[in-house]
């Protein structure tokens, strides 16, 4: 099997279950992304999606994971982040504090006796040493890139935490899922998210070069080498950006890249966002024409916000009314118009006074 694997239907919705902190959702795939996917996947390469908020670039990964029944990580970048963060954390105030407590015990001489040879303690369980007790390898916690590079290497680091280190939510669901090593055979072994990349210094994107190029990395703490194992499918890394920060040269030559455009190229905004409507909602609940109403709206204060250079309201606007008219008015058409009159304003209207 190849990577054609990847080619889900364009009519039909898939239903996308609660992982982690992401909520239930419904996804229909787009030609251009369908192609953008397999392109990656064929290539070894990143998948870029730039495109404005609220557009659904971080539900793509989502999408690509559910349909292929493979895990799915993610990592959410903000300016604090650095390019170790998403391969691993190390945590020096837990293994200060550990060691506060750790020297109370090691103070009172059978204890210390005890843990120096080596023997049991009354449980019957060995007694660590200071020094394997205070050893770095027990404070660092495999980040998204290590679980979807080596999984097994990930498990090993998760048992050695000196506290428990919880798993991935998409491996829970992942185990005992039948088919889903066939589906993804010859294709990939998980996806892995990378959300708003542009929100991060430069030289995160720069500095995940070489994990992305060679998957794999060295644990700076441990000199341990955490790569994909000989002959195991790659993972497909999707990463997302706001254009909030334009990024490196290098890092964009490294990646396929798709610009998810609002709305796309050759498309009128109508037909754009009634099918996008159209996945969440029947004609029985939300008419055509409300549909309508709602985007001549919505494209009226996305150009007065582009006048006045503030945020504009875009896809998700849209949904958020939508969804407003459906759970107050379920196929009223008089009543879902008569609420739009009144409520654009909270949704679509991204300025106060500016427009």
């Amino acid at each position: 099997m190849g990577f054609s694997v990847f080619s889900p239907s364009l009519e039909k919705v898939f239903k996308l279950e609660k992982v982690e902190t992401w909520p239930e959702s419904k996804h229909r795939f787009q030609q251009e992304t369908v192609e953008a996917v397999q392109a990656a996947i064929a290539a070894g390469r990143p998948l870029l999606l730039r495109g404005e908020p609220g557009i659904g670039k971080s539900q793509v990964a989502r999408a690509v994971a559910a349909y292929l029944q493979i895990p799915f990580f993610s990592f959410v970048v903000d300016e604090r982040t650095e390019r170790d963060d998403l391969l691993y954390r190390f945590d020096p105030v837990s293994r200060l504090a550990q060691a506060q407590l750790a020297s109370v015990r090691f103070r009172q001489p059978a204890e210390r006796g005890d843990a120096l040879e080596g023997k049991s303690s009354e449980d019957g369980m060995p007694t660590m040493t200071w020094d394997e007790e205070m050893a770095e390898k027990r404070f660092i916690r495999p980040g998204p890139l290590w679980w979807a590079f080596n999984r097994e290497s990930a498990e090993r680091q998760a048992a050695a935490y000196f506290r428990d280190c919880p798993r991935p939510d998409s491996l829970k669901n992942q185990d005992g899922r039948k088919g889903s090593s066939e589906q993804a055979a010859g294709c990939c072994s998980s996806v892995v998210l990378i959300d708003e990349i542009d929100k991060a210094d430069p030289s995160v994107p720069n500095g995940l070069l070489e994990s992305l190029g060679n998957h794999g990395f060295r644990v700076g703490y441990t000199d341990e080498f955490v790569e994909l194992p000989k002959n195991a499918s790659r993972p497909l890394v999707i990463i997302t950006t706001n254009e909030e920060r334009e990024l490196p040269t290098a890092f964009l030559r490294r990646c396929f890249v798709l610009m998810m455009r609002f709305p796309p190229t050759g498309v009128d905004e109508k037909s754009f966002l009634l099918e996008r409507a159209r996945v969440f909602f029947t004609k029985e609940d939300l008419s055509d024409d409300v549909c309508f109403e709602v985007t001549d709206q919505l494209m009226g204060d996305r150009k007065r916000a582009e006048q006045g250079g503030v945020a504009k309201p875009g896809a998700a606007e849209f949904l958020d009314i939508a969804r407003v008219l459906v759970n107050l008015h379920p196929g009223n058409e008089a009543a879902q118009l008569d609420r739009l009159a009144r409520i654009s304003k909270f949704a679509l209207r991204k300025g106060s006074e500016a427009i």
